[in-house]
């Protein structure tokens, strides 16, 4: 049934259809919507067989889906940002623990200064935790790979974060076709934990481990995601001929087939990079697009076989480490390891920065001609950096540089806070 309906509720209406038996909730912009939805329908009813627990922390959220999920329910909860910080300890308990808890990441950046706009710094601080990590292009994927992150998660026994952008697709209004209970009974069964808490079969979850074995623990982590590249796109095919639509499995392409430049980019980003694209194609350019929509694990062997006749590739990414430059964009240079296609790195969107299709043509046209640099980031300011940079050469007691830059650019923190 298509639905004019919020991308929070959307999300919070289908994992209310993969009847979860806890549901863990502390708000934080911008993911509160999608507990807050989930109470209602506890609340009123619609959600039956269901605990909802208000928590007081993040920490307590994920803590208290450890706890649900090791005594066999099907547990779920949500954050953003420094949430998903405060919570890290636990996040990396739970995949540790081998414990298939799914859980939304409303991306947002994490400060300081305080930002509560939309890049993925969030998740990518967790990209080496163990957690499986998927990226909604839109609320439609959004929705999708909610239900599908179930049956991965439970499947395998490891945790699921599904990652959507805060508020550019948590606040949007956009119509989706919405399933119906029955669908996903049909592609959902009910929760077989391959481990639980039983006083009637008595076993230690989280013993201590030494290093007689703490290795191979670790590996056995990595072999699961090696299997998940496998079942991912399995659960993605039945997905599609339960529900009649493709979301994407670990990748998906756009007009790739005779391109000379791939521009690799995962979220909300990829529809406005497409955008561009057909624009450029219009224009005769051979150009395309390759979306990730699993980030963890990374499937390198699918990306490399995208990109092997590329002559450059271009990765927009909404995220930077600091001291190095891109995250996606070495996973995409492992992947291509061997071949010798000019790779660019785009840092773009941090905190909320638009991205906007003629920044984005001006781009790939330096691309196409080779004379774009290695590390770039889109749409910076370079007089206000050069400004602030100036500053603190001349001035030893310079000041905070986050309020010297907003006064520079003419606005004061009490604006936007």
């Amino acid at each position: 049934m298509h639905k004019q309906i919020e991308g929070s509720r959307a999300v919070a209406e289908a994992i209310a259809m993969c009847r979860p038996e806890v549901v863990c909730a502390y708000p934080i912009t911008p993911q509160t919507h999608i507990v807050e939805a989930l109470g209602e329908m506890v609340k009123g009813g619609k959600l039956t067989r269901c605990e909802f627990i208000n928590v007081e922390s993040e920490f307590a959220a994920m803590s208290v889906s450890i706890g649900a999920s090791a005594t066999g329910a099907r547990a779920y909860t949500a954050t953003a940002s420094q949430g998903l910080l405060f919570m890290s300890e636990a996040v990396y308990n739970a995949s540790g623990l081998g414990l298939p808890i799914v859980m939304t990441v409303a991306n947002r950046a994490i400060g300081a200064p305080i930002n509560i706009w939309n890049d993925y710094s969030d998740a990518m601080s967790q990209r080496d935790s163990g957690w499986m990590q998927l990226f909604a292009e839109t609320n439609q994927e959004a929705l999708d790979l909610h239900i599908q992150a179930f049956r991965l998660a439970e499947e395998l026994s490891l945790p699921v974060m599904v990652c959507m952008d805060g508020f550019i697709l948590t606040h949007a209004y956009e119509q989706v076709d919405m399933p119906t209970q029955h669908q996903v009974d049909a592609y959902l069964p009910p929760y077989e934990p391959r481990q639980v808490l039983d006083p009637r079969e008595p076993v230690s979850i989280g013993a201590m481990v030494g290093p007689e074995a703490f290795m191979e623990v670790r590996y056995l982590a990595h072999a699961r995601h090696m299997r998940a590249l496998e079942l991912i796109p399995q659960l993605a095919a039945e997905f599609k001929r339960g529900f009649g639509r493709d979301t994407g499995g670990l990748a998906h392409t756009y007009r790739t087939e005779d391109a000379e430049t791939v521009v690799v980019s995962m979220g909300s980003v990829l529809g406005t990079i497409k955008d561009t694209v057909d624009e450029m194609r219009d224009d005769g350019r051979r150009i395309g697009v390759l979306g990730i929509t699993s980030f963890r694990p990374f499937p390198l062997d699918l990306v490399r076989a995208a990109l092997h006749k590329a002559r450059r590739v271009v990765v927009v990414e909404k995220s930077l480490a600091v001291g190095i430059g891109g995250i996606l964009s070495t996973d995409v240079r492992m992947a291509l390891s061997g071949l010798h296609p000019h790779i660019y790195t785009v840092v773009a969107g941090l905190g909320g920065r638009a991205i906007a299709r003629n920044s984005l043509h001006i781009l790939f046209r330096k691309a196409e001609q080779d004379v774009l640099e290695a590390l770039t980031f889109l749409d910076l300011d370079w007089n206000v950096v050069d400004k602030q940079l100036a500053r603190e050469r001349s001035v030893r007691r310079s000041g905070p540089a986050a309020e010297n830059m907003l006064r520079d650019v003419g606005t004061i923190a009490s604006k936007i806070a």
